[in-house]
């Protein structure tokens, strides 16, 4: 059987956040920004949630996802080394998945609140190693990527899975997704969803 992890990365201290506090605690529709990301993956029923938190202690959100009863194991880890880039914090997602022992991740990020469970759960029903979200026809997170390329993932900078994509073109599968997969940096971006 195929075990696959939803990853969603919410490590960034957010240096084009213009607004008070930090953005994944700005509200969006009555709840936390990052709330609605982590639901979404939780509500996937991937076989795992793992949460990679950093600039930002979102314990409270953590609590209010799992206050939803959502049948899903999460695993938080935390990347003290933050500020060095999303690569540090893919790395730590990569090691839990294949300590215990899941075949691919499905990676999305914190501050997309309009990316729905069913985006996250198409993209990892493809048997493919490297598979990413279409939003109409743009690529965008939550994506795919196998066992087999993790050692291929960058281990340093601010760069997760963009640069693979970019590499192993003849591995990518797209997937067509609902939703909309805007993220929010700014105060102007959130003024979208409220």
């Amino acid at each position: 059987m195929v075990s696959r992890a939803a990853v969603v990365l919410a490590a960034g201290g957010g240096s084009r956040w213009d607004g008070d506090g930090h953005k994944l605690l700005a509200e969006v529709d009555g709840r936390p920004l990052a709330a609605h990301a982590l639901a979404a993956a939780a509500s996937a029923g991937l076989d795992e949630l793992v949460v990679v938190t950093g600039a930002v202690d979102l314990s409270g959100v953590l609590a209010g996802v799992l206050a939803e009863a959502l049948p899903v194991a999460i695993k938080v880890l935390h990347n003290d080394c933050w500020a060095e880039g999303q690569a540090g914090s893919l790395g730590l997602a990569i090691t839990h998945a294949a300590a215990v022992g899941h075949d691919a991740v499905v990676v999305g990020l914190a501050d997309s609140p309009g990316v729905p469970p069913e985006a996250w759960r198409a993209v990892a029903a493809v048997e493919a190693e490297l598979a990413v979200a279409t939003f109409a026809g743009r690529r965008r997170p939550p994506t795919l990527i196998g066992r087999s390329l993790w050692d291929q993932l960058p281990e340093v900078g601010d760069q997760g899975a963009r640069g693979l994509l970019g590499e192993r073109p003849d591995l990518v599968v797209e997937v067509p997704c609902p939703g909309d997969p805007a993220d929010v940096d700014t105060m102007e971006d959130l003024r979208r969803w409220t």
